[in-house]
Parts: structure tokens; sequence; C-alpha cells
């Protein structure tokens, strides 16, 4: 009698050239449903075209055992309306592992994904998971991260979207793993799905020579206490001075000082850097929520009684106008 197997696909994110970090601390994260009764199983999908560069990443992670690959020019740009539809028929059709759990990063990829694919499944979704106690038990927080909610799924199929912010990234191994690689042919199985209700227009994106924020070990942001677009660039020397990813509050993005995608917060990104360093913030619970988790925080501010002061490790108290450039100079 073959020994049952506790299967978990894990859905990558990536830009057909490289693996994200938050794919690495998903894939960790999918490591912590383990069974006592049951072999633990882990597969990545890697859904792209020429991405190649990304599976052979894979192939260098220990705690995958199966890389499944669908490479089409249909899927090149990862649009949500097909790649939700794939995955379904994926697990519903030609599949012989009867995928007990579904994994994707709580990003803006994986929110726009796997909701789909938890309608099309007919189950539930657990989103923004930042612990898995059991194979049907997860934690999750609620009111803006003021309370943890420990939930139990009775669904067949349990997808979830994990917060990369709470797990590390899984190490990629120097040397060739070599799980098994499925290469699955869309044509033979009628998988070619187009995107008949969306195209792809165009992407814009930041280039920046300092790290993405979600990867960064180190994050300066700035608030609206900064006053100004033109007194942003203190927070980016400093950031350049630490090898750091800039960061910023709502305020300061509503205010125009940079861009949103720079945003930290319970509407923008969550991350937990070894230090984060707040500018100019006051901690409303909408940004304490992207950031609370972060190693080190270091906050500047000139009210003493500024609610960011309750969460950080260290905290200076005064005009950040003198401080910033008198730590700028001293890094």
């Amino acid at each position: 009698m073959s020994e049952k197997k506790l299967a978990t696909l894990v859905i990558a994110e990536h830009d057909n050239k490289a693996v994200s970090v938050d794919t690495l601390r998903t894939i960790n994260a999918a490591t912590a449903i383990v069974s006592e009764d049951k072999q633990v199983e882990i597969t990545v999908l890697v859904i792209g075209f020429n991405c190649e560069s990304v599976v052979e990443s894979i192939r260098h992670i220990s705690a995958v055992s199966n890389v499944l690959v669908v490479n089409s020019g249909v899927y090149q740009y990862l649009l949500a309306e097909n790649i939700s539809d794939l995955i379904a028929h994926i697990c519903k059709e030609h599949m012989s592992n009867d995928y007990s759990h579904i994994l994707a990063p709580a990003t803006t990829f994986g929110k726009n994904i796997m909701p789909r694919v938890a309608a099309l499944l007919d189950v539930g979704q657990l989103s923004d998971v930042i612990d898995i106690e059991s194979p049907d038990v997860v934690i999750r927080p609620i009111y803006a991260g003021n309370a943890l909610a420990r939930v139990k799924s009775n669904d067949a199929i349990k997808v979830m979207t994990i917060r990369s912010a709470a797990f590390d990234a899984i190490t990629i191994s120097d040397a060739v793993i070599s799980p098994e690689i499925l290469n699955i042919d869309v044509k033979c199985l009628d998988i070619n799905i187009p995107a008949e209700s969306s195209e792809f227009i165009s992407q814009q994106k930041v280039v920046s020579e300092r790290p993405e924020l979600p990867a960064a070990s180190v994050v300066i942001s700035g608030g609206r206490g900064l006053g100004s677009k033109e007194s942003f660039v203190l927070v980016e020397q400093l950031a350049d001075k630490l090898g750091g990813a800039i960061g910023a509050s709502r305020a300061a993005v509503d205010a125009g000082f940079v861009s949103n995608d720079l945003q930290v917060g319970q509407t923008g990104k969550i991350v937990a850097p070894d230090l984060y360093i707040a500018v100019g913030i006051s901690g409303a619970i909408q940004h304490l929520a992207g950031m609370k988790d972060s190693k080190v925080i270091v906050a500047i501010n000139s009210d003493p009684e500024a609610p960011i002061f309750q969460i950080a490790d260290y905290g200076l108290v005064g005009d950040l106008f003198e401080i910033m450039p008198e730590l700028i100079r001293s890094v």
C-alpha cells in the first residue's frame, strides 16, 4: 500500500527571469505544513514564458520535491484571468496528486489570483497567514494587526496567501538538488487558456539601484513630518549610506512626497527588515500594521507622545531636520 501524501502546491511569483523573494518565503511557510501520518510533499508551479532561469533557481531548493512548468506565450504576463483558470484546471483535471494546500505570497500577485482560484475550486481562502499550526489551523491578523485569529478550515483544499514578512526566505543552495521537473504540455492537455476578458497593455516599474522594499534588510521610511518632497532627500541620503530601501507613510504618499509604490502599511507593503527607521512618522495603526514585525525599530519624531514610540526599540525625540543631518554624517 502506497504511503499517503500531504501534497502542497506553491504558485511561484516571478518575472520570467528570477523567482521573487516572496515566493522563497512562501516555500518556507509550506514546510510548516506537517502531519504525523502523512508524508509532506511540496510542489512549485512555475507559469510563464521562457522562464527556464526561474525553474533552475527552484531546482536548488532542498525542500521542493517537484517542479511543474507551464511554458507558453499566453502566460507571459501572468494575468489573473487565465492564470487562475489554469491553476484550477491543473488541480481538478490533470494531476495525480490531490493537493491539500495551495499557497501563494500575499502580494499584489497572490491577492489578484488566489481568490479566483478559491472560487473556481469552491472553497474558502485563508488570507495573509502569518503562522501555520497544523494542516488545517492557521494564524492570521485581523483589525489591522491589533488581534490575531486562529482559523480552522474544513475545506478539502486549503487555499492560502502567505504574509511573507512573517517568514524568512528559504535558502537556495549552490548545488542542484534536482527535484523532479514536469513540463506540462499545454497543447496535449488543452490548457493553453487565453485571457479573453483582459489584455496586457504596459507595465510601469520604478527602476532603482536600492533594494526592493520586501527584500531589504534595512528600510528608512519618511512621513508627513518631513514637510515637503524636497526634504525627503534626507531619507534618501540615509538609505544610501545604510544600503537600505526607502519607504513612506500613507500621509507622505498622499502629500506627493514619493510614489505610492513605496507606501508601507495596511494598504501598502508589509515589511519586516532587520532595521526599520521611521522618520517623522507619528505611528497611525494603519502604518504600524505594515512594519511592526521589524527586528529593530528606530523612531525619530518631535512629539514624545507619538504612538510610534510605543513599539520602537530606540527613540530620538527632537527636530528631525537637526537629527537627520547629524545621523547621516555619523554613519
